[in-house]
């Protein structure tokens, strides 16, 4: 599948659809234990592959590994496009409760353990879900670096990063995404996002919908009523014009609202589209 202004290579290498999924959601409360309805879960992420969806997103921390397990449990045997990137360096405590830890003896263990859980030979995307900072980020990166060198890992990302981290990493490994928090409402990382944009990084806003606040109704439905869009489906399709290589992340435990965020794609293209017509005439 060749880029197009719908889809984004990853590496360079990796093709994936711009709108993804992503998997927090399907844990309980507090992304600890297991979902409240277990078959919704499992629904949702077919459901995701039946629409399209070829770049699920996840990490060991979720459940924690209740999100890696339901995946495999759901999909496996994987569709030979489908996209899995797994996160690891978090630690658990409870509800809300996340500790970094990136002892590259620590992380090994991670990737190890999220390949037995995906049963997958290699990890196509691992991001270090946070840098530790009680450990140097070159010792940290340079960790998976090598089991990228063994096979076991196809590329790498970062998550909650600087541009000067981001840097520090590249000097070390290669980097092919990452992943921040960024929504409309919420830009703290747009000179990240811009970075990426100058660097061909993918990136992975996360609380895209700002955790369901811009998929609540709006006060003044108009400019929605216009559009014949929903407020997660316009919020949605804002990001997706970011930037070509925004690769939202919208996760959701229920069906219906799957389905209709990724209509945002549809009438993103058609957007698009439509300007392309105007200018043209």
């Amino acid at each position: 599948m060749p880029a197009t202004n719908d889809t984004f290579l990853i590496g360079g290498d990796l093709p994936v659809n711009r709108l993804g999924l992503g998997t927090m959601p399907l844990t309980g409360p507090g992304a600890w234990g297991e979902p409240t309805d277990r078959a919704e879960a499992l629904r949702v992420l077919r459901r995701a592959v039946d629409l399209g969806v070829n770049l699920i997103d996840t990490a060991d921390a979720y459940g924690p590994h209740v999100s890696e397990n339901l995946i495999a449990e759901a999909l496996h045997p994987y569709p030979g496009d489908l996209v899995i990137a797994t996160k690891g360096g978090l630690t658990r405590q409870g509800p809300n409760q996340w500790a970094p830890l990136g002892r590259p003896e620590y992380l090994r263990q991670c990737v190890e353990m999220s390949l037995r859980r995906l049963r997958l030979e290699t990890i196509d995307l691992y991001q270090l879900h946070r840098i530790d900072p009680r450990i140097p980020l070159e010792d940290q990166v340079g960790a998976l670096a090598t089991l990228q060198a063994e096979g076991k890992i196809r590329h790498l990302g970062l998550s909650k990063v600087t541009i000067q981290e981001i840097e520090r990493a590249r000097r070390n490994a290669l980097i092919a995404t990452v992943q921040n928090r960024y929504n409309l409402e919420d830009r703290a990382s747009q000179d990240v996002l811009d970075h990426c944009t100058e660097q061909g990084l993918g990136f992975l806003p996360w609380f895209p919908l700002a955790q369901g606040r811009l998929a609540r109704p709006l006060t003044n439905a108009e400019p929605a009523t216009k559009a014949g869009q929903s407020p997660s489906q316009l919020a949605l399709a804002g990001l997706l014009g970011q930037s070509t290589v925004m690769l939202p992340i919208p996760g959701t435990s229920k069906v219906h609202h799957l389905e209709e965020n990724l209509q945002a794609t549809t009438w993103g293209k058609a957007q698009r589209e439509g300007e392309v017509r105007r200018s043209r005439a």
